[in-house]
């Protein structure tokens, strides 16, 4: 897929050039594999899964993981159009000559772009067509949070492995080694897979009336597999650091499990027990991770973070450190309640966004049918210390469609938000309240799988009623999640492998990235299931509590009686406790007096008694009460609304220098944003001084020149950058250049002053390289341009249609003397921007009437100043990027 990068949107996603890939010799390895993210880039590069397994994998001297994800429609049309094949990120691999091709399934809405990349990488998207050999094909299988209700994926994948991967994975491929040195056929492997702990092979099961059954005797049951002990668990402190992502920040997992019981919740039950990082381990990992990655912002994950039994005690451990280093901490997936006055203190000094919190129901009545085990005293508490602190902002995350919810919940739901926004008293500031509704889904292997969800109608008719009650309202604003796409997860959420024709039929018919709403539709969908004769109305009906569920040959750890409890419970309006802190509850997840833990075959080295692992015994945070003055007001923190503490040693200007630079091979297809978080954790991992900006989100004192094109090469790239303490320039070098990607080399450093150190440049000289064949025509295409008066064109753009003489803007363009062997022919040319700039690609293209089709191959070689004191020119030899590069980072 190199090829076609000057032809893609985001070519950087594509170029493999991030920091922390890892490359090895194919003739070195004995398995080849890709992990296989079926979205886009941005978001599979967020998935934390992904990066675990990658190091696991990697760490093996002659196994390689390499990463693939889904490319955007467009891409996937330029593929099929030219007969290319999709490649792994790496090493551009065709993905059809792996070993192994894993997806990592974390929704049901992600199903048809599965088959969207075996079909663009030409593999059979069914795994009846791919039975026999195992060299044949690649073996193709699944993992992820969602495997667990994947029966509709079943018929296309060879295995699925259940649970957490860190141990199944490599035992697997192990496995898989062994098979391909005795040439052992894939029924043969499947056989012997499928004794493993966590690995279940779809084929080795029927469906009946009464549900799955397995076709062999001796197949065991599938049983999610567990990782007892996380701190003996494999991290990677050498991640890859993303170009762009949702998420693109350090991501430290300090817990996995949540026992707080809410009904709904899929994760909540089948990642039980409850888990936690030791304080040291986190703290040791987060030292190493900084180190080797450069981040500016942590993420402290786990279901619930602030139920993490030690966050006041791990916080004091690492908030210094953000402090000293200007970075940011957050902890997503926090619990009304869950962080006390402190460390919600130190967090404000650092930084204030948006903070989200997730009442889930606007009534307490509501709340308990769910066990949310929040009261709203417990949520205006937060929302006062949110106050107390600075933040002006918050977001509510509720569902709707609930069992038994009425619309007396829908108004409590704006009730609610308008207590919230007044939490403060009169006075005091308000918070701006945005709620944000989200259409209930009945899950697997939770209390409420028996549940009907709404209609799509029912739905939109709910978010109208809390939209028009909110109407009006002062501070108040409404999100909602599309009630189609809910409808959709629905009915896939709870289906069995009925549903799989479905999806190869909405796959067939162009229902890709239907969890984007720019992308979504429903019509294939309802069409598929006429064709397939399945009742929309059907799949998103309640369920009979003692009829087979397609997942019951499934074991996840927690007893069918358990969540039969908990939904009679449910109907009751009774809450259960955190059986952290409280009694068992009897779910089965863990060992007891009175049985093993349902996952006790799954514990095969592990010879404790399985249960709950905390740091601590209680949570080491303290309750809080707001302060109010005599009036009833809430007494607000001094400062609180000021722009976050920055450290005094961050914000001195004690040097200014202005850095060149190369930016070839793929580098070349880094957009500037892209650039500048590359070179700032370049920076950042070399522990150069950097001075920050004041302000409400301080930003290091970077700047940078023109914009260079995306896909034009340059020796004469500049950045300037403020350091808060002296250092000499080829110290600066030295601690940097070990850690800018290939194609990008420090090439001079200079001091400037502050007021020249952005300074823009008024012309450019570039390279142009043409195909041997192409160069007499590109010869008289100049030259005919050269003969006329003026070339006057007409450039759209953001502020409308311009015209411009490109003879004022190209000058100077000859010939330069290439090798007679050399395939490439290059031209000298000139850019005046002294008057006016567009894009040397756009310039071109219209003096050689390219369309944009076309690939222009160019380097920059020169800038010029009004100082010419500050000019720039590089001779060092170049080839484009689609040729072969001389120059390298590594050759420093």
């Amino acid at each position: 897929m190199r090829e076609i990068l000057p032809f893609i949107r985001r070519p950087s996603h594509f170029a493999g050039i991030e920091d922390g890939i890892c490359l090895k010799d194919p003739k070195t390895l004995s398995l080849h594999l890709a992990l296989a993210f079926p979205d886009l880039y941005e978001v599979g590069m967020s998935y934390l899964g992904q990066k675990i397994l990658y190091g696991i994998v990697n760490n093996h001297d002659t196994w390689w993981a390499e990463r693939v994800m889904a490319p955007e429609k467009e891409t996937g049309d330029y593929l099929r159009a030219h007969k290319l094949s999709l490649c792994t990120l790496e090493s551009d691999t065709p993905l059809a000559d792996l070993d192994l091709l894993g997806f990592s399934i974390t929704h049901e809405l992600c199903y048809t772009n599965v088959l969207y990349m075996l079909d663009l990488a030409g593999i059979p998207l069914r795994a009846s067509e791919r039975r026999g050999s195992l060299t044949q094909w690649p073996l193709v299988i699944a993992g992820g949070g969602a495997l667990l209700s994947a029966e509709p994926l079943a018929p296309f994948m060879d295995l699925m492995l259940l649970g957490d991967g860190e141990e199944t994975l490599p035992d697997l491929l192990k496995l898989l080694e062994e098979a391909k040195k005795n040439k052992l056929d894939k029924d043969t492997f499947l056989h012997m897979a499928c004794q493993k702990p966590g690995v279940y092979v779809p084929s080795f099961f029927d469906e009946t009336e009464g549900g799955m059954r397995p076709r062999f005797s001796d197949l065991p049951r599938p049983t999610r597999a567990i990782v007892a002990d996380l701190d003996a668990t494999p991290y990677p402190a050498r991640q890859v650091v993303p170009i762009g992502a949702v998420h693109n920040r350090l991501s430290l997992e300090i817990a996995r499990g949540c026992t707080r019981g809410c009904r709904f919740c899929q994760a909540g039950m089948v990642y039980r027990p409850v888990r936690e990082r030791s304080v040291a381990t986190i703290t040791d990992l987060l030292t190493d991770c900084l180190e080797k990655t450069g981040f500016e912002e942590i993420s402290f994950l786990a279901l619930s973070s602030g139920d993490y039994s030690a966050l006041k005690t791990l916080s004091h451990a690492t908030l210094d450190h953000c402090a000293a280093h200007q970075i940011t901490l957050s902890l997503p997936s926090q619990r009304v309640g869950s962080i006390d006055d402190e460390i919600m203190a130190r967090m404000a000094d650092l930084r204030r966004t948006g903070m989200t919190l997730a009442p889930e129901a606007g009534s307490q009545r509501l709340r308990d049918v769910i066990n949310k085990g929040i009261s709203e005293e417990d949520i205006l508490l937060h929302a006062q210390k949110l106050l107390e602190h600075g933040w002006r902002m918050v977001k509510l995350y509720f569902m709707i469609g609930l069992p038994t919810e009425t619309d007396e919940d829908l108004q409590a739901i704006v009730d609610l938000c308008c207590k919230v926004r007044d939490a403060a008293g009169p006075g005091n500031p308000r918070l701006q309240v945005t709620a944000a509704l989200s259409p209930f889904v009945p899950k697997p292997f939770t209390p409420f799988q028996w549940a009907e969800q709404i209609s799509q109608e029912e739905i939109t008719r709910r978010v109208y009623v809390v939209r028009n009650l909110l109407k009006g309202k002062k501070c108040l604003s409404l999100r909602w999640h599309e009630p189609a796409v809910s409808h959709l997860e629905g009915i896939l959420s709870r289906a069995g492998r009925e549903m799989a024709d479905v999806v190869e039929k909405a796959y067939r018919k162009g229902a890709i990235f239907c969890s984007w709403t720019e992308h979504f539709t429903l019509t294939p969908w309802l069409e598929a299931l006429d064709e397939c004769q399945i009742s929309a109305d059907a799949a998103t009906a309640a369920r009979d509590l003692d009829a087979a569920l397609p997942w019951d040959h499934l074991e996840a750890g927690i007893s069918k009686a358990f969540l039969k409890r908990e939904w009679e419970k449910a109907h009751k309006g009774q809450t259960s406790a955190d059986c952290r802190y409280n009694h068992c509850l009897g779910c089965g997840a863990c060992d007891t007096k009175a049985s093993s833990s349902r996952l006790r075959t799954q514990l095969v080295h592990e010879k404790r008694p399985f249960g709950n692992r905390l740091v601590f015994p209680e949570r080491d945070q303290q309750a809080h009460q707001p302060r109010f003055d005599t009036q009833g007001r809430l007494c607000i923190r001094e400062h609180s609304g000021s722009a976050p503490k920055l450290a005094s040693t961050l914000t001195q200007n004690a040097v200014q220098y202005r850095i060149w630079h190369s930016k070839l091979d793929g580098c070349a297809f880094l957009s500037q944003l892209e650039l500048q978080s590359v070179i700032e954790r370049a920076l950042r991992r070399g522990n150069i001084p950097i001075a920050f900006s004041r302000g409400f989100h301080p930003l290091p004192l970077l700047s940078f020149g023109r914009a260079l094109p995306v896909g034009v090469e340059s020796l004469a790239e500049w950045f300037s950058l403020t350091l808060a303490s002296y250092l000499e320039a080829r110290d600066i070098a030295r601690a940097t250049e070990p850690f800018l990607p290939a194609g990008m080399r420090l090439l001079r450093i200079e001091p400037v002053d502050k007021k020249s150190r952005s300074l823009a440049c008024t012309s450019e000289r570039f390279d142009l390289a043409v195909k041997k064949e192409d160069f007499d025509q590109t010869r008289a295409q100049f030259a005919a341009f050269e003969a006329q008066a003026d070339f006057v064109v007409e450039i759209e753009g953001k502020k409308g249609v311009k015209r411009l003489d490109l003879k004022a803007l190209l000058r100077d363009i000859h010939p330069l003397q290439a090798s007679p062997d050399s395939p490439w022919r290059m031209f000298s040319l000139s850019c005046d921007w002294s008057k006016a700039y567009l894009s040397p690609i756009r310039l071109l293209q219209k003096v050689l009437g390219f369309d944009e089709e076309h690939a222009l191959h160019l380097l920059k070689r020169a800038q010029s100043f009004p100082d010419t004191s500050r000019n720039f020119s590089s001779d060092l030899p170049w080839l484009p990027a689609c040729g072969k590069t001389l120059y390298h980072s590594s050759s420093a």
